[in-house]
């Protein structure tokens, strides 16, 4: 029984993953972790998530949680995720980040953590859209050059990074299946007169209401047109994907991961 530790406990995604973890085969919440100046630090985190008491408080104290854990599911904020991963790697404990909005400084903490313990990163632990990635870059793969790319992302009024980490690992998979580099031809935004550049990954970004999250990524030819997507229609895909991520990555040696590798079975060689 792997213990968990759910960073960003009180969050809704914190609250989910805590109930999606109740009655699991091989993974136990041993500890809700979420910044001192919560107010639900105490509260019974069990309460939290809507599943009755569990005895586990919300707690803001991360090292004593890490000193008894196998497995941290961080769903808390990205200022703080470079933090976490030092932590992780120093304790010993397997991290699944599952935040988004990243600065690329914290890569150099994934590299590092990633040599001490096992680390996966992922913006979106649906399994749905750990395929569809899949599918995205072999698409990309296989049409012609001249089919145009966009990809669109609607998520609630909420979300505070554009696009989303799951619009950017599709961008990411679009790019490399036409072996190129996001970075070198991605276009997030179009205003007044904007011609259509040839090559490149267009983004369309949607912000309303309570839209879980819908990707859609379109790729536009000649007289016809493949759109492949994904909806969520409820939190819980992700918690419920998140949970079989980290019974997955708890048992793993040190080193990098992807979503991919969990829904293929693989481990690292």
């Amino acid at each position: 029984m792997f213990r968990t530790i759910v960073l960003g406990a009180s969050g809704r995604m914190g609250r989910a993953v805590i109930a999606a973890a109740a009655g699991h085969p091989s993974l136990a919440i041993s500890a809700a972790v979420d910044r001192a100046d919560s107010g639900f630090i105490g509260h019974d985190s069990g309460e939290l998530a809507a599943i009755g008491r569990n005895g586990i408080p919300v707690t803001s104290n991360l090292a004593a949680a890490l000193a008894d854990g196998d497995v941290v599911i961080d769903f808390s904020d990205a200022s703080v995720t470079a933090m976490h991963l030092d932590a992780c790697a120093a304790a010993g404990v397997a991290a699944l980040i599952c935040t988004t909005g990243l600065a690329e400084s914290v890569e150099a903490h994934v590299e590092r953590a990633a040599q001490k313990v096992p680390v996966l990163v992922s913006a979106n632990t649906s399994l749905g859209v750990t395929l569809l990635i899949e599918l995205v870059r072999l698409a990309a793969e296989a049409l012609p050059e001249d089919f145009d790319i966009e990809i669109i992302e609607a998520h609630h009024r909420h979300k505070k990074d554009a696009p989303s980490g799951t619009a950017l690992a599709l961008g990411r998979a679009a790019a490399a299946g036409r072996q190129q580099q996001l970075n070198d031809v991605a276009r997030y935004a179009r205003v007044g007169v904007a011609p259509r550049v040839a090559g490149e990954i267009g983004f369309a970004t949607v912000r309303g209401g309570d839209i879980v999250g819908d990707h859609s990524v379109l790729y536009a030819g000649s007289a016809e047109r493949l759109t492949l997507s994904h909806q969520a229609t409820a939190r819980a895909v992700f918690a419920r994907g998140a949970i079989q991520a980290a019974a997955w990555l708890a048992g793993q040696a040190a080193g990098r991961y992807q979503m991919r590798d969990v829904i293929l079975n693989k481990t690292k060689t």
